[in-house]
């Protein structure tokens, strides 16, 4: 089995100003990943604008990276809805060569109790043909994954990992104290990751990666070596940016990061806007300060 621990990217999915995949920027934006040194990658989450991409175009863009990866660093794909059973026979529409696990986020919008919630996730660890990450971000599905749940799916043989995205120390260390010695927790909010490793976590899925995948992995790194100084030092340097980044929503803050940084252009997909030309400015103005900086 892959390892997941460490610094993996929730991708962005470059648009053409049509609206268009762009695959030659998303070939860019691997290798560009790749070579900032992350550990992993994570094709079609929420930050892919995977709600705004046809099940076709979700095959092509994973089809891409993969060719593109050509097995370098072990790859994730986003696989999650609120519909178990559609989700099930998704797995027999997706070819899914090349991928090493499944990340799934908890169901939206219909607010399962938390006993459905772990009939959801066993449901699809049964049916995945690949091993499943749990992903619990309440600010978006308006339902929180409790410790318990978490901790009990824990279990399930194949369900490996959790990207914890609540915001609730509290909460992720009581899964930590208590988890399965093989199964990882991951960070899900980049403000966190080093309080969230400080526990005892096992790194980050992150958005701002994209941009700074060099700077944001070494977070993680120093973290493993107990270098809290050097971590420390790293998410002050990017802080700022951090919150800029989702000061009018994510994924339009980082298409604009990537924009300015040459790497892709900042079109997103309706019902997605562009963001503002005030914080626009701002960014680049940071992102400058972050270019020109030196981390002892």
């Amino acid at each position: 089995m892959k390892d997941f621990r460490g610094t993996g990217v929730a991708m962005v999915t470059p648009f053409k100003v049509s609206g268009e995949v762009d695959f030659p920027a998303l070939e860019a934006l691997t290798n560009h990943l790749i070579d900032g040194g992350v550990d992993y990658l994570v094709v079609q989450g929420t930050t892919g604008e995977s709600a705004t991409l046809t099940q076709s175009e979700k095959q092509e863009v994973l089809d891409c990276v993969v060719d593109v990866n050509e097995g370098r660093l072990p790859l994730v794909f986003g696989h999650g809805g609120n519909d178990t059973r559609a989700l099930i026979h998704g797995f027999e529409k997706i070819d899914l060569k090349g991928v090493d696990a499944i990340l799934s986020a908890s169901p939206y919008y219909n607010k399962p109790t938390q006993n459905g919630i772990i009939a959801h996730y066993k449901a699809l660890a049964d049916a995945s043909p690949l091993p499943l990450i749990l992903y619990n971000v309440p600010g978006r599905t308006a339902s929180n994954m409790s410790s318990s749940t978490t901790l009990e799916l824990a279990n399930h043989s194949n369900i490996i990992a959790m990207k914890e995205a609540s915001g609730d120390l509290d909460q992720v260390g009581a899964i930590i104290k208590r988890k399965p010695s093989k199964f990882l927790v991951l960070s899900g909010d980049d403000p966190l990751v080093v309080p969230h490793m400080s526990l005892g976590g096992d790194g980050i899925i992150s958005v701002i990666a994209n941009a700074f995948p060099e700077e944001f992995s070494a977070i993680s790194k120093a973290c493993f070596i107990g270098d809290y100084n050097k971590a420390r030092k790293y998410h002050y340097l990017l802080i700022d940016f951090v919150y800029l980044l989702f000061a009018e929503g994510n994924p339009g803050g980082i298409k604009a990061a990537l924009e300015i940084l040459g790497v892709t252009e900042a079109h997103v997909r309706l019902p997605l806007a562009p963001i503002s030309n005030e914080l626009y400015k701002k960014m680049e103005k940071t992102i400058e300060q972050i270019k020109g900086a030196k981390v002892e």
